[in-house]
């Protein structure tokens, strides 16, 4: 006789998460339909309900769960043993890679936007994430203020923001940016020419002698 089917919950769980993922990416908290989600796992829709109380519940499992993923990998990048300057190069080029690489990502911030972050407020899990991701740039911001590297008087939270937005709006903003102006942002020497911009433009923020276009504080 077989050995009855081994049932792994954690595994059920992340491959709703999973399939959930592109379906609110796609068609935003109202257009995603929980039957479409459970025809596409192994999972029945009373066993999703089980696991996240409904669909707004798994709506913010996946809010939660694409922030984890950028900040856990973020955290395990060495930051902390090259000088600032390089430190600070490492950390935008990932972001600006990470956002370019997971557009579901940009589709989800962009969607909890529309719904004024409603979602997001109520999880404590992505304000602690986004506090540590706001740490590990004033870490490297403080390093390169102490080595005589970058000017003082910012505040770190600003240059996590510069960061951030440059790197989404390459994103969010493609198909109508390319369309405008007949330039496609995600061919891959757009794409290496714009994250080179963005880093010089975040290191010539926080730069101690910025150029002749910059005044220092």
């Amino acid at each position: 006789m077989p050995n009855p089917r081994i049932v792994n919950p954690e595994a059920n769980r992340q491959n709703i998460i999973d399939v959930a993922t592109a379906e609110f990416s796609a068609h935003g908290l109202s257009g995603a339909r929980v039957d479409e989600i459970a025809s596409k796992t192994d999972c029945s829709k009373r066993l999703i309900y089980y696991y996240f109380g409904d669909k707004e519940g798994l709506y913010l499992a996946v809010l939660e769960s694409v922030y984890r993923r950028v900040r856990s990998v973020e955290s395990e990048l060495d930051f902390d043993h090259v000088d600032p300057e390089e430190a600070m190069r490492r950390m935008v080029g990932f972001r600006f890679d990470h956002h370019f690489e997971n557009r579901d990502f940009v589709r989800l911030v962009t969607i909890e936007n529309i719904h004024n972050a409603r979602f997001l407020q109520q999880s404590s899990v992505i304000r602690e994430l986004s506090a540590a991701a706001v740490e590990r740039v004033a870490r490297i911001y403080r390093r390169g203020v102490e080595a005589g590297m970058f000017r003082s008087g910012l505040e770190p939270v600003d240059i996590h923001w510069q960061i951030s937005a440059m790197s989404f709006y390459n994103v969010s903003n493609r198909d109508t940016f390319s369309a405008l102006f007949d330039i496609q942002l995600d061919a891959p020497d757009v794409v290496a020419r714009l994250r080179r911009n963005v880093i010089d433009t975040v290191l010539r923020f926080v730069a101690r002698h910025p150029s002749s276009t910059n005044t220092e504080t």
